[in-house]
């Protein structure tokens, strides 16, 4: 008699995929068939190559870090001149 049981999973860096299955003792032969999700989400960059304004952006953000323009944010400095403190806006300088 053949049962199912239904997991997501997803692929990991090393292009595996990885199941627990606790519900079947070790040994257990199993046969395992992969269903890939059709509506997995575009990966952003490709999104954004897809328009000629934001490609010329993208193109733009690459050069500038090749030519050393970068801000440097301290996460720490920001948090404390957040824009929302005690549920009120507030302007704040960077």
């Amino acid at each position: 008699m053949l049962s199912g049981l239904k997991q997501k999973a997803v692929v990991n860096k090393e292009r595996k995929v990885e199941l627990s299955v606790p519900e079947l003792p070790e040994g257990t032969v199993v046969e395992v068939i992969l269903l890939v999700d059709s509506t997995i989400e575009e990966d952003e960059t490709a999104y954004l190559l897809k328009s000629e304004a934001n490609k010329k952006h993208l193109i733009q953000a690459l050069e500038n870090v090749k030519k050393g323009k970068l801000i440097y944010l301290d996460i720490d400095e920001y948090e404390k001149k957040s824009f929302f403190r005690n549920g009120k806006a507030r302007a704040f300088k960077i």
